[in-house]
């Protein structure tokens, strides 16, 4: 079972995993086995929900929607994301405008068919609004009740300072960021997190197994494995492609030790790291196939002392990027619409 953990300084608790539906839902996999793992999810105890309008083009939010029908309302966290283009793409329909930001909300509530969402997240910063109008639709969407708290995505460190001094001149806080990060992609260590604490605000991490990369399934000198995300052509091959390299792969492998000696699996063991790290409240999974939901949700339950940690660093550091300045570097520079 899952573990519950509060969301930046605000009396929100989520659980520590959380169910998302990022690659799956509304495109790679049939609706009745997305709903299958989200059953999954919530018979392991997990409560917290991530998606967004742009999965799937609105797709995912409706499959998750269908999926939560029924549950208690109360019992369960529901995070969605605004900011890249939806529908049929047109000049208005990303950024973070007003504009955008108050039919957006308007649309991903009637999808999950939900009267409000817990967190809704700026997907990116939008260099092409002035924050202030970003910073006061979002205080408006918290006004109408149509969220509870308001995150962001891939914010530097910089903007998360700027974001937030605003929020609390229109009277509320940025509680979360949601960057990637995993034992191979590390580079809000540097400033992102430390700013993030003194702000108040959580991560959310994305990745949390690199693609699947550190679930030890793609072997060095060997083809990915059929069906696989690094065979899909909707997104997923672009994504794992930087980290599909023969000595990375093969660094992957001599984690199995470590996580054999725990009784563990590498997705486990993978997991459980994040959830050890500093300033981290919860981990984004997603599945294709219920058991996989269950078997990662056991990783909350994952014990890692020092030594472990070292041991884990010893191997894998050298292959992870650690680089602070990609989290700009990454950014979009322009609204894609």
């Amino acid at each position: 079972m899952t573990e519950f953990r509060y969301l930046g300084d605000s009396g929100l608790k989520i659980s520590s995993l959380i169910f998302g539906n990022w690659l799956t839902h509304g495109s790679q996999i049939e609706n009745d086995a997305a709903i299958a793992s989200v059953h999954a999810a919530l018979d392991a105890g997990v409560t917290s929900f991530d998606t967004a309008d742009v999965y799937a083009n609105t797709k995912a939010e409706s499959v998750l929607g269908e999926a939560l029908h029924g549950q208690r309302r109360e019992s369960l966290e529901i995070f969605t994301k605004v900011y890249w283009p939806t529908g049929p793409k047109g000049h208005n329909d990303c950024g973070l405008s007003r504009k955008h930001i108050l039919e957006s909300i308007n649309g991903s509530l009637e999808r999950l068919d939900t009267d409000y969402v817990d967190l809704y997240q700026a997907h990116r910063y939008d260099t092409e609004t002035p924050l202030e109008e970003t910073i006061q639709a979002f205080a408006d969407v918290v006004s109408a009740g149509k969220a509870l708290y308001i995150g962001v995505s891939e914010w530097t460190a910089d903007q998360l300072r700027a974001g937030q001094e605003l929020a609390r001149q229109a009277g509320f806080r940025i509680i979360s960021n949601q960057p990637q990060y995993s034992m191979l992609w590390r580079v809000i260590e540097g400033e992102v997190v430390p700013a993030s604490k003194e702000l108040g605000i959580s991560q959310i991490v994305w990745s949390p197994l690199a693609q699947g990369v550190l679930t030890g399934k793609y072997l060095p000198g060997e083809q990915p494995p059929a069906g696989s995300r690094a065979t899909d052509e909707h997104g997923g091959s672009q994504m794992i492609a930087p980290f599909l390299h023969d000595d990375l792969l093969a660094a992957v492998q001599r984690l199995r030790p470590i996580a054999d000696d725990h009784g563990i699996t590498l997705a486990q063991l993978s997991l459980a790291w994040v959830l050890h790290r500093d300033g981290i409240a919860g981990a984004i999974i997603g599945a294709s196939r219920p058991e996989q939901v269950t078997s990662n949700v056991q990783a909350a339950e994952v014990e890692l002392d020092d030594a472990t940690l070292a041991a884990i660093d010893d191997v894998i550091l050298p292959f992870a990027e650690t680089d602070p300045a990609k989290t700009a570097e990454r950014a979009p520079q322009t609204r894609p619409c």
